[in-house]
């Protein structure tokens, strides 16, 4: 007989709510095919995808301390910590990293091809889409040791976000 752990399921991590996140990442893929406004609005999907991981980790916390001494501290920590894990992970380093890997791409395909426009930004979009996967485990990876080697000494949280 299968033995069945019974894990809590974390809605924005273990559900496609998750890809939300991704949502900036998409936008500035698609932002050589887009009004930039249509860029903005993905930014607003996953800012809102932030905020809600960090509220909902800090109500975690909250009912994790009761009423313990510091619960407000260790409140505010998980809220802190998530939400500046995320909007670095999921919104900040991995939008910059798109942005500038199609901006590249366009530029390359300019000064190397002489196909059309249209055709060079489709290209440069579909260049940025593949590289969503590539990136993700690395930044993710990079930000876990960024806070783990600064903010999370600050309030000795190593590896929290794991």
């Amino acid at each position: 007989m299968e033995e069945k752990t019974s894990k809590a399921v974390d809605i924005y991590r273990d559900t496609w709510v998750r890809f939300l996140g991704y949502a900036n990442e998409v936008g500035e893929a698609f932002r050589a095919l887009v009004p930039v406004s249509l860029v903005w609005v993905t930014y607003a999907v996953s800012t809102a995808y932030v905020t809600a991981d960090a509220v909902d980790k800090g109500k975690k916390a909250a009912v994790v301390h009761g009423d313990n001494p510091g619960k407000t501290t260790r409140v505010a920590v998980a809220v802190v910590d998530t939400f500046v894990w995320q909007a670095l992970a999921s919104v900040i380093i991995p939008g910059f990293t798109i942005n500038r890997v199609c901006a590249a791409s366009l530029s390359v395909l300019g000064r190397t091809t002489k196909w059309p426009l249209p055709v060079r930004k489709w290209t440069t979009t579909v260049v940025g889409l593949v590289t969503i996967p590539f990136i993700i485990t690395p930044i993710d990876r990079s930000v876990d040791f960024l806070l783990d080697s600064s903010l999370r000494k600050i309030y000795n949280e190593e590896g929290k976000h794991k």
